[in-house]
């Protein structure tokens, strides 16, 4: 009987290994896992007064380049007697404005291993952060867009994400050329009142447009439990102008072959 005694004592010691192990492992995982940004994020009021806009962060005298004064001014000079902006055309600002203000709308995070998703509120506008091989892409697949091309990964608890491929934009008060690199990084805190905070640190270098890189920071506080996201549809009131114009032509096209109908009628008799 000795034997077999030994030999279940033998199993419980392997089964109480495997367990440790297996703790451990579980433990390094969690350890390893990168925080999660998910969720709803507003503008922090506390920390940034104002209703959100992009000149309240952004230097009121950036070092533009003699390039950038000329082309800023041209395209100020151009819309100043209209007052038109990219928004009120419904078109998104694009980086680095609408991280930076977007009117204080929230920011929707959604996050995967292989990609991050921004959702900003405002103009629907969405950000794809790659994490997987997609930001290995060759340039020439990339076309220049507002926003850009944005590649992620993780130092420890930080999100550093680097942006390129930007179109040209002097329609936003964080102008810059199609020579733009954005440097971000984004971490989590809590405040003095425990509040959960995203904080923000982008750097945007330009040597076409900047004689220096600018550094500006941000947060965002986590919204209340409950929260959602509304849809932004900036040409729906557009479209229901032009379907009420449609059927007041439809309705003057009816009544005018109505009237020539019964004159023809008349003429008739």
């Amino acid at each position: 009987m000795m034997p077999r005694v030994r030999t279940v004592a033998g199993r419980a010691s392997s089964l109480f290994a495997a367990s440790v192990c297996a703790l451990m492992m579980s433990v390094a995982t969690a350890a390893d896992s990168p925080p999660d940004l998910s969720g709803i994020w507003t503008w922090d009021r506390e920390a940034n007064r104002g209703a959100g806009r992009g000149l309240q962060l952004w230097p009121q005298d950036p070092p533009f380049t003699p390039e950038a004064r000329e082309k800023v001014a041209a395209y100020q000079a151009l819309v100043r007697p209209t007052g038109d902006t990219p928004g009120g055309w419904c078109v998104g600002y694009g980086m680095p404005t609408s991280t930076l203000s977007s009117g204080g709308y929230p920011l929707e995070i959604i996050q995967r291993p292989e990609q991050i998703t921004m959702i900003h509120e405002a103009h629907n506008e969405i950000r794809r952060i790659y994490l997987d091989e997609r930001k290995n892409t060759d340039p020439k697949d990339l076309i220049p867009t507002r926003n850009g091309f944005s590649v992620g990964r993780w130092e420890g608890d930080t999100l550093i994400v680097e942006t390129t491929m930007l179109k040209e934009a002097v329609d936003q008060s964080a102008a810059h050329s199609d020579e733009a690199h954005i440097l971000e990084k984004y971490w989590l805190s809590r405040d003095a009142k425990g509040r959960k905070i995203l904080n923000l640190e982008l750097t945007l270098t330009d040597p076409r447009f900047y004689t220096k890189p600018v550094t500006v920071r941000r947060t965002w506080v986590a919204a209340e439990p409950g929260t959602r996201m509304l849809d932004y549809e900036c040409n729906e009131p557009a479209w229901e102008d032009h379907l009420r114009k449609l059927a007041e032509e439809a309705q003057k096209n009816e009544e005018s072959s109505t009237a020539a109908a019964q004159a023809a009628g008349a003429d008739a008799r």
